[in-house]
């Protein structure tokens, strides 16, 4: 059953190399970290067969690794048919009803791109939410909305514990764990440095709001709140395996997602890859990236991307 798979993915991926005629394997790098060599999406699949949950940490603005994460998930489909479902942080938990009723077919795009408050580089994930439509697949809504973020950051937990019941069915269950460990270290040098970040780690420019800002707080909400939609997911769906996408900074080195995945459901087993360009590329040190998660993923800096920072 396995070779037969191998085989259907195998001409799955040829098939659909020339819609991204742009990009070709030459342009990408997978190293596997266990295995201590090169590896191809279907070995990652087939590493799958014992794990629930596999993170996708990306670059948002890598055209490489969007590419790559379509491919993931028809590799996944293509070897677990409608057990895999799309867990993605470019949506949040309140806009669910929206997304489920675009995958059903009884809303049109144009209602779906407005309600559902996608993002400005939605194109880039367009392709995976349309593969899910098609195949019938679940997409998990899992992010907090943004403005339960900003207010955590502004006045902490107390302040969300104030809210509506209703609200609270919109980000993690209360108290929430918040960053420790070397991932709490992490965001206090960004705090030092009175910067924001976007969700892969990089440093936005200092925004008067966010003086007396707690960067901590609001980040752990970020991060719990997509970790309880995925162990909330499973506990209904058990058996399926999810492919998560978000920025690299929510799951490298296994931390934030990946470790509050495991407050909510804690023998759920996960795989991290961690995705971006990097000016060594084709000729890579492996050892400089392996702290970053199970694979690795290293593409091409010279593709262009699909947005200037």
């Amino acid at each position: 059953m396995y070779h037969l798979r191998t085989i259907i993915i195998s001409a799955l991926l040829i098939c659909n190399f020339p819609v991204f005629t742009q990009i070709t394997e030459e342009h990408y790098r997978i190293y596997s970290v266990k295995q201590a060599k090169e590896v191809t999406l279907i070995e990652i699949a087939a590493d799958m067969q014992n794990y629930d949950v596999l993170f996708f940490g990306e670059e948002h603005n890598d055209s490489v690794t969007h590419f790559l994460e379509k491919s993931m998930l028809e590799v996944l489909f293509a070897a677990y048919g409608n057990k895999v479902a799309l867990s993605m942080e470019m949506f949040d938990r309140d806009v669910q009803p929206v997304m489920n009723e675009y995958l059903t077919g009884y809303i049109r795009e144009k209602n779906f791109t407005k309600d559902a408050r996608i993002w400005s580089n939605y194109s880039d994930y367009k392709p995976m939410v349309e593969f899910a439509k098609t195949n019938n697949l679940n997409v998990i809504c899992a992010n907090t909305p943004t403005r339960y973020t900003n207010l955590a950051g502004r006045k902490g937990q107390q302040a969300l514990m104030e809210l509506p019941k209703e609200s609270k069915k919109f980000f993690a269950p209360l108290p929430y764990d918040t960053a420790s460990g070397k991932y709490y270290e992490k965001l206090v040098e960004l705090t030092s440095h009175e910067a924001s970040v976007d969700s892969t780690g990089k440093p936005l420019p200092p925004m008067p709001y966010m003086t007396g800002f707690n960067l901590i707080m609001g980040q752990s909400l970020w991060d719990a709140t997509m970790a309880y939609s995925i162990a909330e997911y499973l506990k209904k769906h058990k058996g399926n395996k999810v492919l998560q996408i978000n920025g690299r900074f929510h799951s490298d080195e296994k931390f934030a997602i990946v470790t509050q995945l495991q407050n909510y459901s804690a023998k759920t087993r996960s795989l991290v890859i961690s995705a971006g360009s990097d000016d060594s590329f084709p000729n890579i040190n492996w050892n400089d990236f392996i702290y970053l998660g199970d694979y690795i993923i290293i593409t091409d800096p010279k593709v262009a991307k699909t947005y200037e920072e």
